[in-house]
């Protein structure tokens, strides 16, 4: 099967990007300068990236705050139009966590919800199932993900950069969201990012994505690929699906149990999240930290005494740090200023727990 293609490919390949398939996507990795460079660049500075492989799923009608109350593991009712929210979706027999999706509620009947693409069926027929299960509800749900493109500022100077293209693009607070038009365009902007960066993720329609990108870029905003988004999300302590979280992973595992509101009612996974909530979890993902340029890898194994007691999710070299990170799941009574050690490749490296994110 053929990767779908960003709105913006040809203007990536124009700029020399090293482009690789992600999620069922083809999608620039990095750009000329390196991973290297632009994940400074987003520390430092400002960079955009075109995130346009996430889903939208849009969701509309009287009854579409019901059905995600009872699709997704978080409470609307914390939030109002106008705001986003992180949630999961669960698999309804064992409380794995499907895909952790950004709900942007742009107006009283109107969601936007936001999964990794490759999940986005998942999603929809999730939704479908929530449906059938209320008599008389119905809702319009549609997979409007090839209609648009998504661009995401971010870094310590993003919004005073995009201020100078449009005042509206920057102004939107953290995790708020707002419609606007930019130079005749109607764009929806959130406060919301994946770096631990302050900054904007951009709606804009696929039509007009390469207008705003030569309008962001030429601002002085640095392109960026994903390789540098998956060192910064790293370096932030974010959980990425498909490693920290998937098949066997549930919530409370990830440490993610605030995006989880028992309270709120009845929500698909519930009953048997709940059930490991009461019997406690059989592990736990925690943060490592290791001396030395060599970093942990993926799959590496944690070993306490020799023995192996887990496993690296996600590793690499802290650009920032100047050493290796680590997210891995650990027994759980381990804690903050715990020895392990985790062996790369027959080399053994010493690590110490500490809480993410690894960069403040």
């Amino acid at each position: 099967m053929t990767d779908r293609l960003s709105p913006l490919d040809a203007v990536h390949r124009s700029i020399g990007a090293k482009m690789v398939p992600f999620g069922g996507w083809d999608m620039p990795l990095s750009y000329a300068d390196g991973t290297l460079a632009e994940h400074r660049a987003c520390r430092h500075g400002a960079v955009v990236f075109d995130v346009s492989h996430l889903g939208t799923v849009r969701v509309t009608g009287p009854s579409a705050f019901e059905v995600l109350q009872r699709a997704f593991t978080n409470d609307l009712n914390r939030i109002t139009p106008g705001r986003a929210q992180y949630t999961h979706l669960l698999d309804a027999t064992n409380a794995s966590v499907v895909d952790d999706i950004i709900i942007w509620w742009v107006d009283p009947e109107t969601f936007d919800v936001m999964p990794n693409a490759s999940n986005t069926d998942r999603v929809t027929n999730a939704l479908e199932e929530v449906v059938q299960s209320l008599d008389g509800v119905t809702i319009d749900a549609g997979d409007v993900t090839a209609e648009r493109a998504i661009l995401a500022v971010q870094g310590p100077e993003a919004r005073t950069l995009l201020s100078t293209i449009d005042p509206g693009l920057s102004s939107v607070p953290r995790f708020e969201v707002q419609r606007h038009v930019w130079n005749g365009v109607p764009v929806v902007i959130a406060g919301t990012g994946y770096t631990g960066e302050d900054g904007v993720e951009i709606a804009v329609p696929a039509a007009h994505a390469a207008e705003l990108w030569s309008a962001i870029t030429a601002a002085g905003i640095t392109p960026a690929g994903l390789g540098a988004r998956d060192t910064l999300r790293l370096e932030a302590g974010l959980p990425l699906h498909g490693h920290e979280l998937g098949e066997g992973i549930t919530s409370l595992q990830a440490g993610l149990g605030w995006a989880v509101r028992f309270d709120k009612g009845e929500f698909r996974g519930s009953e048997a999240l709940a059930a490991e909530r009461d019997r406690g979890v059989s592990r736990k993902l925690a943060g490592l930290v290791t001396e030395g340029r060599r970093p942990p890898r993926e799959g590496s194994p944690v070993l306490q005494d020799g023995v192996v007691v887990g496993e690296v999710t996600s590793g690499n070299f802290s650009p920032e740090l100047g050493h290796g990170i680590a997210l891995a799941f650990l027994p759980p009574d381990a804690k903050e200023g715990d020895s392990f050690a985790i062996d790369v490749r027959g080399t053994l490296l010493d690590a110490r727990v500490v809480k993410p994110p690894f960069v403040r």
